[in-house]
């Protein structure tokens, strides 16, 4: 809704693109989101006198801090009046005999302190301009990449004989129509994470949004206000620079250009693939790859150019560079501080400190084949190496509370030493035990005094 504060997710988009150099016209269109809106984000960034780089290395916490202060404004309860009122005056207008004078007649009658006809008429004609937009959609090069999920799988048949499905992909440049299609597994994040990532590099270089069609792997949740962006693909499309515009539900002519490269793809590419057996995807993808060449260089109806040749004239060259790093994605869990100050990483049974005051906290792991980042509200409170033995404990300091008493064999309640302000004790895991159940009790678990 208008008064909701954006995520930080669109946040970072709209300054991206206005680091582009895009206007705020363009960025309306590309992210769906008010223009007002959108200058206010970006007054207050220029407010901030901060650089790019300054802000794109700024946390979610750090940025909802600069970007959302509480909001003090007063509601107009004229605007609030006639807005509940529109969707009743649209559907009267409708009547035969029935004029806009007419129902702002009624309007002042009713209210006196109304608005006038100008604002009145004003009202009712961008309510029907929004509940009624229909437009032709003009691609501009190096603008969006929409991406789907073709509606019939793949039926396909292994050496032994066996019958298996495969899902595919299909991703097509709006302005070129420059189309890439790849068999995978599922349509869950990690196989779409990975087919995105194979047509940008098939394309050799980055356009300036991704449009999915509310796939559940990429849109957490769909609204006519504004789509929540599954964290994971927001994530990866951080990674290469590239915002991501959900295409609206139950609008077909936003979605309709990669829905059409999908018929063509069961026309060209799907015969080509009956009858063989195929040992992996990898065989799958290569006779795909082979399919689409012809594909995409056969001229258009009617004219003299194919997708290969007004790719290659007109969009190659707006595209962003790739980042030559290529995308290990973020696995996330979430979990709750145990009373010993740590949490447990499900997936590989292990535990990993945090600071005591988060005792009892929901957090958020976030975690790579390489280190392990907790998150509270945004905040990272911790950062580990990942470590892969069961049942076992990573710990790089623990915190004491001011009110834990320490005796000869530990921390225990009702203590004498109840006066201690605070003891900070440091236990180094790697050099003094190498195994959990070699260390004592009382350095694990801190106990409060009473």
């Amino acid at each position: 809704m208008s008064n909701t504060p954006i995520s930080m997710n669109k946040l970072r988009q709209i300054i991206r693109l206005y680091s582009q150099g895009t206007s705020i016209r363009e960025i309306t269109m590309l992210l769906g989101t008010s223009r007002n809106t959108i200058r206010r984000y970006i007054r207050t960034f220029e407010k901030l006198d901060i650089s790019y780089a300054q802000f794109f290395s700024m946390s979610d916490h750090s940025l909802n801090e600069l970007f959302n202060p509480p909001n003090n404004s007063i509601p107009d309860p004229r605007r609030e009046r006639l807005e509940s009122m529109l969707p009743d005056l649209c559907k009267r207008l409708k009547k035969r005999g029935m004029t806009r004078d007419i129902l702002h007649k009624e309007y002042l009658a009713r209210y006196p302190d109304g608005y006038s006809r100008s604002q009145f008429n004003n009202a009712i004609r961008i309510y029907l301009s929004l509940s009624k937009t229909t437009m032709h959609i003009d691609h501009k090069a190096g603008d969006k990449m929409y991406i789907d999920f073709a509606g019939d799988k793949l039926q396909l048949v292994s050496l032994d004989g066996t019958e298996w499905e495969a899902e595919v992909f299909v991703a097509v440049l709006g302005c070129s129509q420059l189309t890439y299609v790849e068999a995978v597994r599922s349509q869950k994040k990690e196989d779409l994470i990975k087919a995105c990532e194979g047509a940008l590099h098939y394309f050799g270089g980055v356009p300036r949004a991704i449009v999915p069609d509310n796939l559940r792997s990429a849109v957490t949740r769909d609204s006519k206000y504004e789509a929540i962006i599954h964290e994971e693909f927001a994530a990866f499309a951080g990674h290469y620079g590239i915002s991501v515009v959900p295409a609206r539900a139950h609008r077909p002519r936003d979605k309709a250009l990669v829905e059409g490269a999908v018929k063509l793809v069961y026309s060209r590419v799907y015969p080509r693939l009956e009858g063989r057996k195929f040992a992996e995807l990898l065989s799958v993808n290569s006779v795909i790859r082979t399919a689409l060449e012809p594909y995409n260089n056969t001229p258009f109806t009617g004219r003299s150019y194919s997708r290969r040749d007004q790719f290659e004239e007109i969009e190659r060259n707006t595209l962003a560079a790739l980042n030559p790093l290529r995308y290990e994605m973020k696995k996330q869990a979430m979990a709750t501080v145990h009373n010993n100050s740590h949490v447990r990483l499900g997936e590989d049974a292990h535990f990993y400190s945090v600071p005591h005051t988060y005792i009892k906290k929901k957090v958020k792991l976030l975690y790579t084949s390489q280190q392990v980042e907790i998150y509270y509200k945004y905040e990272l409170i911790a950062t580990h190496k990942r470590s892969y033995r069961r049942y076992q404990y990573t710990i790089i300091r623990i915190i004491w509370p001011p009110t834990t008493a320490l005796s000869a064999n530990g921390p225990r309640r009702g203590s004498s030493n109840r006066d201690m302000s605070c003891m900070k004790i440091s236990v180094h895991i790697s050099s003094r035990f190498s195994n959990i159940k070699d260390i004592p009790t009382w350095l694990i678990k801190p106990v409060r005094a009473y």
